[in-house]
C-alpha cells in the first residue's frame, strides 16, 4: 500500500468525506489545504445525469469567468485573407492554414491550448479531427471557435473563456482558477461556471440533472458540494 505524506494526511483530516459543503465553505477549505509550493489550479468536476452518446444531451458550451483562469491560453488560429492581419493583430500566438495543418499532422505538434478557425478555412482543419479531436481541441460552433467573428473569439479566449464540455463518464471538467484569487474571485468564477451548467441541461433529461459536484485543488483533495445549496445561492444572487 502506497503511502501518505504528512501533509497529505493533515489536509485529508481538514475535510469531512461525507459532508456536502455549501460552495463558499468549500472554497475557503480548498484554499487551506492547498499547501504546495505552486499556485494550485481549483479546479470544478460536475457529474451530470446525462448520456453523451446522444448528441441531445452532449453538454458542451463556452463561457468567460469574471476573473479569468490565471492562466494564458496559447491560441492556434486557422485563418486566411483579411482574417490573417485581424487574427495577429487580436493577439493569436499562431497564425496561418494548410502549413500550419501539416505542422500538426507530420510532426504531431501540439504547442497551443484552444484552435479557433473561420467556417471557410475549416475543409483544411477538418482533416486534423483524428489528432484534435482526442485532445479536446477542435474547434465547434457552439464553444464560439468556428467563426468569422475571429478577433472577438480570440479576445475573448485571452480574457478568460473556458470551454466545458461533458465527457464519456458524463462528467465535466474545468478550472475556476488559482488559490492565490481568493474566496471571492473563486466563488464568483464557480457561479458563473454553474450557472451557465445549469442553464445548458438537455430538454430530454428528466428528474435530477445534477449528480454530484466536487471542488479540488492541483495536489488537494476533493469536496463534495451540495447541488441544491448551489441552486439556493444562484436564485438568491438573481433575486
Amino acid at each position: 500500500m502506497k503511502k501518505r505524506g504528512r501533509r497529505h494526511q493533515e489536509n485529508l483530516d481538514l475535510v469531512d468525506r461525507e459532508k456536502l459543503y455549501g460552495p463558499v465553505e468549500a472554497i475557503e477549505l480548498v484554499e487551506k489545504t492547498a499547501n504546495a509550493k505552486f499556485d494550485e489550479t481549483v479546479e470544478l468536476s460536475v457529474k451530470l445525469n446525462v448520456d453523451p452518446k446522444h448528441a441531445d444531451q452532449l453538454v458542451r458550451g463556452a463561457i468567460i469567468l469574471p476573473h479569468g483562469t490565471g492562466k494564458t491560453k496559447k491560441v492556434l488560429a486557422f485563418v486566411k485573407g483579411d482574417k490573417v492581419k485581424e487574427a495577429e493583430v487580436a493577439g493569436a500566438d499562431y497564425v496561418g492554414g494548410e502549413e500550419l495543418a501539416e505542422k500538426i499532422q507530420k510532426e504531431n505538434w501540439l504547442d497551443f491550448d484552444v484552435v479557433v478557425a473561420t467556417p471557410d478555412m475549416m475543409p483544411v482543419v477538418g482533416k486534423l479531427g483524428r489528432i484534435l479531436g482526442p485532445k479536446g481541441l477542435m474547434p465547434n460552433p457552439k464553444s464560439g471557435t468556428i467563426t468569422f467573428e475571429i478577433e472577438k473569439a480570440i479576445k475573448d479566449i485571452k480574457a478568460g473563456k473556458v470551454e466545458y464540455r461533458v465527457d464519456k463518464s458524463s462528467v465535466i471538467n474545468v478550472p475556476i482558477g488559482k488559490v492565490s484569487f481568493g474566496t471571492k474571485k473563486l466563488r464568483e468564477n464557480f457561479a458563473t461556471i454553474m450557472d451557465a451548467i445549469i442553464n445548458a441541461r438537455p430538454a430530454s433529461v428528466k428528474g435530477r440533472y445534477i449528480i454530484n459536484i466536487v471542488l479540488a485543488s492541483t495536489m488537494g483533495p476533493g469536496l463534495k458540494v451540495s447541488s441544491q445549496r448551489v441552486v439556493d445561492a444562484l436564485v438568491d444572487e438573481e433575486e
